[in-house]
């Protein structure tokens, strides 16, 4: 790591070995390195406040520069006061990858108040080493590498975040025809896309059809994605194509907009003609001849049962992709996480779960019961509100990798918060595991019955605090797969219920299911 200098002073490596280290959430990663490779140009790092209220105000930043959205840094308080922006020996702040390896520094110019436990940074970043490691490394040019091999004339673009299949490569052709143009595919990578394909799969499904497109470019990328916020990722998307050389986009979805000095083409809805197996608009083919492309649903519930992609759909090459990305539901890693009150009956029901696949010998089973975890991953912790999610979310994590080699994991926290189970799933999503999300709904009434512990009488008493359900809030799933309610169920007929779930669904074997 060489020497960094700011404003005249040169930066000696050691006084970036002594600054503070941050990993930024994943959405924030991906602004970084479009910020380092100058896909954000003119933006040449994180955006201040007096930028932030330009924006909201006329669309602009403070100096009057074009620019669609706020492009922003939030770090936890505690970290933003261990800088100080007087001093440009102490206002550095070396950012990390999710491995925490060093990627970039920030010269921090500006401190600013973000939410309640965070505050906004801004100033300018720099790349640290040689660009980072990753899978398809050699595919990540930048705008002006990719820029300098393009032809002259009409570039068309198309952002892949999804697998190409025939209908989407018929259009892309018809488009390209059409303009006469070269192909520019951007591949978006470092997080999983919207349908959980982990982004080494897509690139390769991606590559997997460059046989069935006309004569392009692929470049792998971090696309920054806001859950929620389709309109905001589009316009940024929409900015980066334009940095690569793109004068045409190919819409990908209805919230894609015009921005960048670029068009953007809305495909036309195509249909397999059955005649001559031939895609064209829907329009031109007579219903009984009509094929509609499969939907996402349909796909996912082909690769989830174990059967082939027809060919007339998608091409073989990318159906192996898939296939291997997506393997049968009985075959991939599975996180199973029942969430209650103390006392609802999801220990029992984990443990009974954990000892029927045990026997059926399918796969490896790991439980981990609340208690147990407490004692070892989580020792040192505490039961706020802040303790309590990070409990959370160290066992979604070690479920997650225990789903990403095949296994099944089995959990049973009380897991009292929306945000953290939410937090699991995610981990579990971006592993390529199931999650099946098991609600244990038994009433108050009926685990204060059953107090073993003697833990409500206590939470009565005032003589404990924190007893969810009691003087701290239980958040009722709103996405539970599975809700069942033990107050008049057998402790057999119990995990009998849960057993039946995962068979229909395919997770496990129905057949040696009472």
């Amino acid at each position: 790591m060489n020497g960094w200098a700011v404003d005249g002073w040169a930066l000696p490596d050691e006084v970036l070995r002594d600054a503070p280290t941050y990993t930024p959430k994943p959405s924030e990663l991906a602004d970084l390195e479009l910020l380092l490779s100058d896909a954000y140009a003119p933006l040449t790092g994180f955006l201040g406040s007096t930028d932030l209220i330009a924006l909201r105000r006329t669309g602009r930043l403070a100096d009057g520069t074009a620019w669609p959205v706020p492009v922003t840094l939030e770090v936890p308080r505690n970290l933003a006061d261990q800088l100080d922006v007087s001093n440009p020996l102490r206002r550095v702040l070396v950012l990390a990858d999710l491995e925490g390896a060093p990627i970039a520094a920030l010269d921090t110019t500006e401190i600013y108040p973000a939410r309640k436990t965070t505050a906004g940074v801004a100033g300018r970043v720099r790349r640290l080493g040689d660009g980072g490691h990753g899978a398809f490394r050699r595919m990540r040019r930048t705008p002006a590498e990719v820029r300098e091999t393009l032809p002259t004339g009409r570039i068309l673009g198309v952002i892949a975040d999804r697998p190409l299949h025939r209908p989407q490569l018929a259009q892309i052709a018809r488009a390209a025809r059409t303009l006469a143009a070269h192909l520019l595919v951007l591949v978006p990578v470092d997080s999983p896309g919207p349908d959980g394909l982990a982004p080494e799969a897509l690139v390769r499904c991606v590559l997997a059809a460059r046989d069935r497109m006309p004569s392009s470019t692929i470049v792998a990328l971090p696309l920054p994605h806001h859950d929620g916020d389709d309109i905001r990722d589009a316009m940024l998307r929409t900015r980066v194509a334009a940095a690569y050389g793109v004068t045409h986009l190919l819409a990908s979805s209805e919230s894609m907009l015009s921005g960048g000095g670029l068009r953007v083409l809305v495909p036309r809805e195509l249909a397999y003609d059955g005649r001559d197996g031939q895609w064209r608009s829907l329009d031109d083919i007579p219903p009984r001849h009509r094929r509609l492309p499969l939907t996402t649903a349909e796909i996912e519930d082909h690769l989830d049962r174990g059967t082939i992609l027809p060919e007339w759909h998608t091409p073989p090459a990318v159906a192996r992709e898939l296939a291997r990305a997506r393997p049968p539901r009985r075959q991939r890693g599975l996180v199973v996480f029942f969430t209650g009150l103390s006392g609802s009956g999801k220990s029992t029901m984990a443990t009974g779960l954990a000892d029927a696949l045990q026997e059926t010998g399918e796969r490896t089973i790991t439980l981990l019961d609340g208690d147990i975890v407490r004692r070892h991953l989580s020792a040192g912790l505490g039961f706020s509100a802040e303790d309590r999610d990070t409990n959370i979310r160290r066992i979604g994590w070690v479920a997650a990798e225990i789903g990403r080699h095949g296994g099944v994991a089995v959990c049973c926290p009380i897991a009292p918060y929306r945000d953290a189970r939410a937090a699991a799933r995610n981990f579990a999503r971006n592993a390529g595991a199931g999650f099946v999300l098991v609600h244990v709904s038994t009433p108050l009434e009926e685990c204060e019955r059953r107090d073993r512990k003697g833990l409500y009488a206590k939470a009565r008493a005032g003589l404990i605090k924190g007893m969810t359900g009691i003087d701290d809030p239980y958040e009722v799933p709103l996405d539970a797969e599975l809700t069942i309610d033990t107050t008049d169920l057998s402790h057999g007929e119990a995990v009998t219920t849960v057993l039946r779930y995962l068979g229909s669904n395919g997770w496990i074997d129905p057949r040696p299911i009472p």
